[in-house]
């Protein structure tokens, strides 16, 4: 049998990116797949696409139902979907920071609570959120994006202690700079691109940007439940960044 053979996954920002391997991992692994997103894309026999929208409940609550009619239920959910914005405290307006802030960090908690009544139904519920290095790691230039990805790990230990009593398993993702079209488009936006693509490939210790399936590896690794006693980890996808005080060349 394969690792999650019967299992239904929800996968949110599953459109692109890091949520797209994710998906890709999930279907390969057995399981069947509601991907969430503004843009879902394309659906299959295992895979159904929702539109979907992290700073709006309702939209959340008629996903998750949609899936579970569907597929029958739900056992896992991916906290994937996230924005991001450049600058020190000095460059962003209230506007930025509540919108980094209401998908984020709040989009987490509605797509939870929003999937917490079938994820209570069964016996291999588990839910990964994504937070990112920038968490434990003072970044130049990401203090907006850092406040938001510090909460998530706070916030999956936290839902950790609240839901282990119930075997809903909780624990996050910390990659490193991923090879993604989102990081693209922020390369994209720099005065020098391949400059600044270089920089990032040279901070993390393997030297090059970490792969969208790498992560979606660790997503599977942590959602399995062949990983049925891991609670409340944070585990880094990030080239040696988190572990690793490497000399200078």
């Amino acid at each position: 049998m394969a690792e999650l053979d019967g299992l239904v996954a929800v996968v949110t920002g599953g459109g692109s990116g890091i949520g797209r391997a994710c998906a890709e991992a999930f279907v390969g692994a057995g399981a069947r797949v509601g991907v969430l997103d503004i843009d879902p894309g394309d659906g299959t026999d295992a895979v159904l696409p929702v539109p979907a929208d992290v700073t709006d409940q309702a939209s959340l609550d008629r996903a998750m139902a949609a899936v579970a009619e569907r597929f029958g239920g739900i056992d896992i959910v991916v906290n994937n979907a996230g924005i991001s914005s450049v600058g020190t405290v000095a460059d962003n307006d209230d506007a930025e920071w509540h919108r980094n802030l209401d998908v984020n960090v709040v989009g987490i908690a509605r797509t939870t609570k929003a999937a917490l009544p079938y994820l209570r139904r069964s016996s291999h519920a588990a839910v990964v959120n994504t937070s990112s290095i920038a968490a434990t790691a003072g970044l130049p230039q990401r203090v907006l994006y850092s406040a938001t990805k510090g909460a998530v790990h706070a916030m999956t230990l936290a839902m950790a202690a609240d839901f282990v009593g119930e075997g809903i398993r909780v624990n996050c993702i910390e990659p490193g700079t991923v090879d993604t079209p989102w990081v693209g488009r922020l390369l994209a936006r720099t005065e020098d691109p391949a400059g600044e693509r270089a920089r990032l490939e040279a901070r993390q210790p393997i030297g090059r940007l970490v792969a969208a399936d790498e992560v979606a590896r660790a997503v599977l690794y942590l959602a399995s439940p062949a990983s049925g006693s891991t609670t409340a980890t944070a585990l880094p996808v990030d080239g040696g960044m988190f572990g690793l005080r490497l000399p200078r060349a």
